[in-house]
């Protein structure tokens, strides 16, 4: 318990801090939403209407520093995070909720596939080091791994849609299904994701893989493993219950931060396949000055990673006692 206490202080201090860095950074770039706002519509509506924009966007710019911070925390607490610049007259929470479930579907699911295939390559290449699986595919993948997202995503895009057809070249899914929630534009929205989720497979399992494999090898020559095989235990039990469970420990945290940084999108990945996730909105945030937007979405990404932080460190505990025992 005390452990899990110290996790959570650690948890509202550092959410805090980010909370108010994220506040704090777009006020010192040059400008700002209320400049961007009269500098888009400069000459076309008059003063009065710009004022009214600027309060329906939440921009307080006859408020000091402090009163637009404490109103800022206040609108975070409550979930509101005003209204998007670029998307008027969209709130910025409808906007993120367009794109996020193309996110989470994407990048989640492949980070979820890299790291299981990686983990298990890694677990039987340490098992049978100098082998065939060993000697084979941890070098491809780590070579892989090197190359940038764009450029492994326009191969696949010139191999497998241009050349072959195969697969569709961009976008979420199709102009000729509608996107009701139905077989057809299930499948659909799956066969546009399948080169973009190989793309991010591809290029992030070798990480995975040779970590893991690492691990394996320190782990198994420890006493423990020596012990168990001199009780004569079967192979799959020691491999798994005893040298992979320790072993994958290190890769928690590493696996946790991934599905934190989930939320922010692949952004080259998006933005080659044209993909309506978060991280294309995060882009166009940028260029419009979308302020409210641009913290929406910093806010979650820092929530996100935060919370999945925490999440590995109380599995570690579980898995782990001597953590609960050094805390």
């Amino acid at each position: 318990m005390r452990y899990l206490i110290r996790r959570l202080e650690f948890f509202v201090v550092t959410l805090w801090a980010a909370v108010t860095l994220n506040f704090i950074l777009p006020r010192l770039l040059p400008g700002g939403p209320e400049v961007a706002l009269r500098t888009r519509f400069h000459g076309r509506i008059n003063p009065a209407t710009v004022k009214s924009l600027e309060v329906a966007l939440g921009i307080h710019s006859d408020q000091n520093l402090l009163q637009q911070y404490v109103s800022y925390l206040g609108n975070m607490l409550r979930g509101d995070f005003g209204v998007s610049l670029g998307f008027y007259p969209q709130r910025v929470s409808y906007v993120i909720m367009l794109a996020l479930p193309w996110t989470l579907g994407l990048v989640g699911t492949a980070t979820v596939i890299a790291f299981v295939l990686g983990t298990l390559i890694g677990i039987f290449g340490a098992w049978r080091r100098g082998g065939v699986l060993d000697s084979l595919l941890p070098p491809v993948f780590v070579v892989i791994s090197a190359f940038p997202y764009f450029w492994v995503g326009l191969l696949t895009i010139l191999i497998f849609a241009v050349t072959l057809g195969w697969f569709p070249q961009a976008f979420g899914s199709s102009s000729e299904v509608t996107s009701e929630f139905s077989w057809p534009y299930i499948s659909d929205v799956v066969y546009h994701s399948i080169l973009p989720a190989f793309t991010i497979v591809l290029t992030s399992i070798g990480g995975w893989i040779l970590t893991m494999r690492n691990n394996m090898i320190t782990t198994l020559a420890e006493d423990y493993i020596k012990m168990a095989r001199a009780k004569g235990l079967s192979t799959s039990r020691i491999m798994f219950q005893y040298a992979a469970r320790n072993a994958i420990l290190p890769n928690l945290v590493g696996f946790a931060m991934s599905l934190g940084f989930v939320i922010s999108g692949a952004l080259l990945v998006e933005i080659v396949f044209n993909y309506p996730g978060l991280g294309t909105f995060l882009l166009q945030a940028v260029n419009n000055e979308d302020f409210s937007l641009m913290q929406a979405l910093f806010f979650l990404i820092t929530f996100a990673v935060l919370l999945a932080v925490l999440a590995a460190d109380v599995l570690t505990a579980w898995l782990d006692p001597r953590t609960r025992e050094r805390a």
